[in-house]
């Protein structure tokens, strides 16, 4: 069975479909959502079936962890162990909301399933309407790995979320291409010493500007 598709508009997201989608996401259901960078996969990250369907759909090793969009960094600092973490804050206040991705230890609130036991969680406020609308509807941060097959090209547009994963998956959100074709960039805090995993829309340089060598 194909996908639904959900045509919202992404600069004024319309309230009654928004409540639809999250809805479907309280629900326990995986969908196709648009971001500000590429399209992701949106589910309940405290719902462990929903976090296991994503492993599924995305045929993704166990062993990587699912990054996490949020509506604001107050919602972040509830699911991070953050608390000494100066560089944490000048990171999400600088950045957000934008394609910045910060890697943190995690609160233990957040399922070991999620972090792929890691402990650590990946998180991130994005800059587009429709998923922090979700989030905010929802009542719940959701999960952000890309809408597309491992190792296959990330989607940049709802047809190619259906192409690839259509029949995997219920509903996919069409809000229009992707406005950037560059991921995010990934910074590790988890460490003793910040470090870039993932050079993306923001360069490692400007970083290093700002926090140090």
């Amino acid at each position: 069975m194909s996908a639904e598709i959900v045509k919202i508009n992404s600069n004024n997201p319309e309230p009654a479909l928004i409540s639809y989608v999250a809805q479907r996401i309280q629900s326990g259901h995986v969908m196709g959502l648009p971001t500000d960078t590429f399209y992701g996969l949106a589910a309940d990250p405290y719902n462990l079936r929903a976090v296991e369907l994503i492993y599924h759909v995305k045929s993704r090793s166990k062993h990587k962890p699912l990054s996490l969009l949020v509506e604001s960094v107050d919602q972040a600092e509830e699911l991070a162990d953050v608390n000494s973490s100066d560089l944490f804050d000048i990171l999400a206040r600088k950045y957000w909301p934008g394609p910045l991705t910060i890697i943190v230890k995690a609160a233990g609130r957040v399922p070991l399933k999620v972090t792929a036991n890691t402990g650590n969680v990946a998180l991130r406020v994005p800059s587009a309407s429709i998923p922090l609308a979700v989030i905010r509807a929802a009542g719940v941060p959701i999960t952000a790995t890309s809408a597309n097959v491992s190792g296959a090209s990330e989607c940049t547009t709802a047809e190619g979320v259906r192409q690839q994963l259509g029949n995997l998956i219920p509903l996919i959100v069409d809000g229009g291409p992707s406005p950037r074709e560059v991921p995010s960039t990934i910074v590790d805090l988890s460490g003793d010493h910040w470090r870039v995993l993932r050079e993306g829309t923001i360069p490692t340089q400007e970083l290093t500007q700002l926090l140090g060598e």
